[in-house]
């Protein structure tokens, strides 16, 4: 919503709203809110609102005292779940601190410079979104339990697939709230779904991202559900990844894919710990699908990076190594400056690697590079890196490497 604070104020009032939630992210892309009555939201857009930093996970390595929310109305939502009388909307929010500096660990601020960066060496990029996420039973006490919903396999139907209401819910919900689903189907693990949505610029995208996971898991308590975004929450079955399709476009129509993929796959092992921060995430890489080892293909084997050949579509480049458990803003932030760092020394992509690699012996699978096989090696790899350094704060490097 484009509009002055007047003319946010009129709607609030025409389409009788009651509640504004100001929602941001702490360092690990988990969403938090504080809800603002109507009547005190115009003080709020012209002049902030401040929040205790301390209790936030990451902030308070750099301030124990008040930080400053700043709306963005053009992030405006409607929540469609929550009552028509007395509506409630969100509103994204930039963070400051008290003097209006930006705030170093607000990390949608750091996506936003990442995107300035780029549009300064005329590169502009697209992102989109394909997710993975169990849904599970729950208690009578509606606590989670690890019992899938249904016992469906790869795009099986219904009434096998029980998951079909579940996702068509949240794909009417999303489009209510101006984000556009593509498609959605059952995943190969039981009770597993995946659904994608349409790709568009890295901070609408990064945007897009946060709030998908949020309103399946509402959704998906409202059906008596758990919706699970956990990379391997059955031992036994397929992981859930978090699929980043990335497309950099020069304005002066140089092809600079390659050397864009060329500069993520240069950069990628250093920055895994912020594309799989948990234990359990590296318990996926290099099972079924999910990729271990730091190659490109043009075919669907497990390979790190894929470009997928498609009729009728503009080429991408798809990381499959992350997943949901990471915030969409820095990982887009760092894929930006990863292919930067590729486009401005023009490195050369090597040959893809058109091979199932679960086919090779130990021995011939030694000459390729690996992703950190632990959470541990990632956080030294990311607390020695030059690269990070370049454009994140040391201070939050280190909450990640902790």
């Amino acid at each position: 919503m484009d509009c002055s604070t007047a003319e946010f104020m009129q709607y609030i009032e025409e389409e009788d709203i009651k509640f504004i939630r100001l929602t941001f992210c702490d360092v690990f892309g988990t969403p938090k809110n504080i809800s603002v009555m109507a009547n005190d939201i115009e003080r709020v857009l012209n002049n902030g609102l401040a929040i205790n930093a301390s209790f936030i996970k990451g902030f308070g390595d750099y301030s124990s005292s008040d930080l400053i929310l700043h709306p963005d109305p053009a992030t405006t939502s409607l929540l469609p779940w929550r009552p028509e009388n007395g509506k409630v909307i969100r509103m994204l929010c930039d963070i400051t601190l008290t003097d209006g500096t930006p705030f170093k660990a607000d990390t949608r601020n750091i996506l936003k410079e990442a995107i300035k960066r780029a549009e300064e060496q005329g590169v502009r990029y697209q992102f989109g979104s394909r997710m993975e996420f169990y849904l599970f039973k729950t208690d009578e006490d509606g606590n989670p339990t690890y019992v899938p919903y249904d016992n469906a396999g790869y795009m099986d139907v219904a009434p096998l697939d029980k998951g079909e209401n579940v996702r068509r819910e949240i794909c009417l919900t999303l489009e209510r709230m101006g984000i556009i689903p593509v498609n959605s189907h059952h995943e190969a693990g039981p009770g597993q779904n995946e659904i994608d949505f349409v790709s568009s610029d890295p901070l609408t995208a990064a945007d897009h991202a946060s709030t998908f996971i949020t309103v399946v898991k509402t959704i998906a308590a409202r059906n008596g559900l758990f919706a699970d975004f956990s990379p391997k929450p059955l031992s036994d079955k397929p992981g859930s990844g978090f699929h980043i399709n990335m497309r950099a476009v020069r304005e002066d129509g140089d092809q600079i894919m390659p050397y864009a993929i060329a500069g993520i796959l240069k950069n990628i092992y250093e920055s895994t710990v912020f594309f799989n921060t948990t234990e359990d995430s590296y318990s996926r890489l290099g099972e079924d699908s999910a990729p271990r080892y730091i190659t490109w293909s043009r075919d669907n084997l497990g390979q790190l990076v894929r470009i997928p050949t498609i009729p009728g579509t503009n080429s991408y480049a798809q990381l499959r190594s992350p997943n949901a458990g990471i915030n969409p803003y820095l990982a887009y932030a760092i894929l930006i400056e990863a292919s930067l760092d590729g486009i401005k020394n023009k490195l050369e992509l090597e040959n893809p690697t058109n091979i199932d690699l679960g086919t090779l012996s130990a021995e011939e699978l030694s000459k390729y590079k690996t992703l950190p096989r632990t959470l541990s090696e990632a956080k030294t790899a990311a607390a020695g890196s030059v690269f990070l350094k370049s454009f994140l704060d040391e201070a939050l490097i280190s909450r990640y490497c902790r």
